[in-house]
């Protein structure tokens, strides 16, 4: 199973102190706006998002169809394809995609231990 880019989304408390202490970890800014409460940040192939008072946990986030830089790959599975393997699996899923749509869309499940995942596809 292919699930694309993977990145952490830590729910944070002050974006700005977030911000500048990941940046001491030699992350820099790739994306967001904090004036939104929220910013992507990346060191090397790692790459973490701090979201102000937008979720309740942190959160596994994988981007079908994008490598680490958020960019296009080719081929990739598309998430409602990810859908349908997960449910013959027997995964639960809180959260589903339409499944007659095309384009972006999202789903989310949980692990054994309540970690949020979302699979998150942007194109």
């Amino acid at each position: 199973m292919k699930l694309g880019a993977f990145s952490v989304s830590l729910n944070v408390k002050d974006i700005n102190k977030s911000k500048d202490f990941y940046e001491k970890l030699g992350f820099q800014s790739f994306g967001g706006n904090t004036d939104q409460n929220w910013i992507i940040m990346k060191n090397e192939d790692c790459v973490i998002g701090l979201f102000q008072g937008m979720f309740e946990k942190n959160i596994l986030t994988f981007n079908p169809g994008w490598n680490q830089n958020a960019e296009n790959i080719e081929p990739f599975t598309d998430v409602r394809e990810l859908q349908k393997q997960l449910k013959e699996s027997g995964i639960k899923l809180l959260s589903e995609a339409d499944e007659a749509s095309e384009g972006p869309e999202n789903i989310v499940i949980k692990d054994p231990d309540g970690n949020p995942i979302l699979i998150d596809q942007h194109r």
